[in-house]
């Protein structure tokens, strides 16, 4: 392997090994609440279905490219691209618009009563289900044209033009129209999700910033309650969330117009575009666990379960 390929096949075996445990985690940790606790509160499930989501990102993407850098080829057959071309693009499409659902729902949640989002608290949470039903199948629907014409080899090895060349799998488009049609699908269908969180996530930085001008007017006695409310904390979680999410897909859909507009897109390009396209399943859940109180709970209680006996009578406070 020459440096350029040690360098690709390092930074992919990377975002697997950050990504595939810590978004498993985080499904166990919602589960075995699920389990304890008999239900889950609305943010929450919008959360485990964003964490499997990622997972299976990971899986149907990120795996697969790290086999393919370190030279194992043949992975698979037609009828196996056309099935990790369809998980990858639907359990994207998920990512984006679960993350867009979860900002829309924390801006409703933390609005003000007097506004007109408030009106919504009860409703959302009613239909959330439905929602990401709805969601399941819209991003299974906008998922279908790529997956038509996915196949594992090419004839004669050779890419022709309008082809997405996933390395491990190929996607060759009949004509441009074809092509176009099908990539403009996908950036829209992001764009909207993306313009959508946007707007949400100025709507709750303005709403904590005038949270923060109130704390400021409290005594110094109650200061403290007044920033250790839940809400505000998972408020700031989910703009974090969303400003990762826009910067990395911003790159992945700038770079997806860009191929749009080519016969042939350069390898090293594509690497980029398809790094930055999975970097969120990786950062994601690391600023889930590290925001998220109840998930902190549960992974440090699985923690404490699996430590020797020996250990916790030698250190009580483990």
């Amino acid at each position: 392997m020459d440096t350029r390929s040690i360098i690709k096949a390092s930074a992919f075996l990377m975002l697997t090994l950050i990504s595939t445990p810590s978004n498993l985690a985080i499904c166990c940790a919602f589960l075995d609440m699920l389990l304890t606790d008999g239900k889950l509160m609305a943010t929450d499930v919008i959360l485990f279905h964003l964490a499997l989501s990622n997972l299976m990102v990971a899986l149907s993407r990120s795996v697969p490219q790290t086999l393919t850098a370190f030279g194992c080829t043949s992975l698979f057959d037609d009828l196996g691209c056309k099935v990790i071309v369809f998980c990858f693009r639907l359990y994207r499409g998920l990512s984006i618009s679960l993350t867009c659902l979860l900002s829309v729902y924390q801006a409703v949640i933390i609005s003000p009563a007097i506004t007109k989002l408030a009106g919504l608290k009860t409703g959302l949470s009613r239909c959330l289900v439905p929602l990401i039903i709805f969601l399941y199948a819209f991003c299974s629907a906008t998922s279908v044209p790529t997956i038509l014409f996915a196949v594992s080899k090419l004839i004669n090895n050779t890419v022709p033009p309008y082809t997405l060349n996933l390395e491990f799998c190929f996607v060759p488009y009949p004509d441009a129209a074809s092509y176009v049609s099908a990539g403009l699908i996908n950036f829209f269908r992001d764009f909207v999700f993306i313009l959508v969180m946007a707007m949400m996530s100025i709507y709750i930085l303005i709403l904590l910033y005038q949270h923060g001008k109130k704390v400021k007017s409290i005594r110094s006695s109650n200061r403290g309650q007044s920033e250790a409310r839940p809400e505000t904390k998972a408020s700031q979680a989910v703009v974090i969330l969303v400003i990762l999410y826009v910067i990395f897909f911003g790159v992945d859909n700038i770079i997806w117009l860009y191929s749009l507009s080519v016969f042939r897109l350069a390898t090293l390009i594509n690497d980029i575009r398809v790094f930055f396209a999975t970097l969120y399943t990786s950062v994601c859940p690391v600023v889930v666990i590290a925001t998220n109180p109840k998930v902190k709970m549960r992974l440090k209680r699985f923690y404490l379960k699996r430590l020797p006996q020996s250990v916790k009578t030698i250190n009580p406070t483990v």
